[in-house]
């Protein structure tokens, strides 16, 4: 089959098709030609015709369905996918279409995963619902921060600084993304430490608080690891979605351990940043949501991270939005926060968020757990309806956070 043979514009894409949608510049050809090599690379055809073709085979080549400008859809045939094998299904329609020497750029824009394909996947254990159960907070966002210095603490000042983050007001701390296991702060202790943090805090509140260690190491660690939480009464675990790999994700799902898994997208811009190429973070969320993750950062629209509204509301809708069995997931808004935002992004993601604040949190004048206050204290102030500054006359630690970082 010749690249143009891929092209079908009269089709029309069955319920057990998987349809992609890219944007495609071409190098040298025509759109049509271009589509259509990108629907022969990700499926049965090559560069040539080969004498190894059988007729059978024709029926499982993906189609090319809509060209509009630059935007394609292109329409595959649910056999092409091994059911529950996302390194496959990925290796087909995010493969080598992104080295062809013809294609100057190409991103893939969104995937429409079947009901056939979603049922080989269990999806969050837990989702929105489940992570409220766990933390019994029904009615109003999640409030999270990320342990500053990302890096260096040792392991008792870390549980110190995670202790004075929950009894101040946060429900959930996490690591960062480059924590480990390093000799400065060795996992295990850190583990046990933080957790013992944990249960003073507590007691203390009489609020239910959570602690996402980060377990992303080679896999059988990461599942040792994930053991070990588990062990010490852990209730989530971190995992740095991306760089671990969708496989080694999916293996810690399948091994049902109980723990809610939440997902940091570390390197995500390398995929996604530029609008012309790559796979956007809509589709990373769409895959991470189907191999099993409870909560995942989404952007924030505010703050210091690159993506639009329309693109954060994109990652938003992927994570909650129907697929068949597979339960919501929820969004993480991280990145540059502070109390002074907390409105817009009441307004923006609504209660179903995960509000996660670091230097806006631990760069308090105060110090952490007055930071964590303040941004409890916007939370408050935005459900209630009522202008931060005003709620700040009555609320110190809110108003010495609009002092240090603005007004809204």
């Amino acid at each position: 089959m010749r690249y143009l043979d891929f092209l079908d514009l009269g089709y029309e894409p069955g319920e057990s098709d998987l349809v992609c949608a890219f944007y495609i510049e071409p190098e040298g050809m025509s759109i049509e030609e271009a589509a259509g090599g990108v629907a022969a690379e990700s499926s049965i055809g090559t560069w040539t015709e080969v004498g190894t073709e059988r007729p059978y085979v024709r029926g499982l080549a993906a189609r090319v369905f809509r060209i509009e400008g630059n935007r394609v859809e292109i329409a595959y045939p649910i056999e092409l996918f091994e059911p529950g094998n996302m390194p496959n299904i990925l290796s087909s329609i995010a493969g080598n279409i992104f080295g062809l020497r013809a294609i100057g750029n190409i991103r893939l824009n969104d995937v429409r995963f079947p009901r056939g394909l979603l049922e080989g996947f269990k999806g969050p254990r837990y989702g929105i619902g489940g992570i409220r159960e766990i933390l019994r907070v029904r009615d109003r966002p999640l409030l999270g921060t990320i342990i500053k210095p990302k890096l260096g603490l040792r392991a008792e000042d870390h549980a110190r600084v995670a202790y004075e983050a929950w009894v101040g007001g946060c429900d959930i701390v996490k690591d960062d993304e480059n924590l480990s296991g390093q000799s400065f702060n060795p996992f295990e202790e850190r583990l046990l430490r933080t957790l013992e943090a944990r249960d003073r805090a507590e007691e203390e509140t009489g609020e239910r608080k959570a602690y996402m260690v980060n377990i992303t190491a080679e896999t059988e660690r990461m599942l040792e690891r994930a053991e070990l939480v588990l062990r010490h009464g852990g209730e989530y675990a971190m995992v740095d979605a991306l760089t671990c790999g969708f496989a080694a994700l999916q293996t810690l799902r399948e091994r049902d351990l109980g723990l809610a898994i939440h997902a940091h997208r570390a390197g995500h811009a390398a995929l996604t940043r530029n609008p012309r190429h790559g796979i956007s973070m809509r589709v990373l969320a769409k895959v991470l949501r189907i191999v099993g993750v409870d909560q995942l950062h989404v952007g924030t629209v505010v703050g210091k991270m690159f993506e639009s509204r329309e693109e954060v509301a994109g990652n938003c809708e992927a994570l909650k939005g129907e697929m068949g069995h597979l339960k919501p997931a929820m969004p993480v808004a991280s990145g540059g926060l502070h109390p002074a935002l907390v409105p817009a992004l009441l307004e923006f993601f609504g209660r179903d968020v995960v509000i996660q604040a670091g230097g806006g949190i631990h760069g308090h004048p105060g110090g952490t757990a007055d930071g964590a206050r303040a941004m409890r204290q916007a939370i408050e102030a935005a459900m209630l309806g009522i202008p931060l500054e005003e709620y700040a006359r009555s609320h110190a630690e809110l108003g010495a956070a609009l002092r240090a970082w603005g007004r809204p």
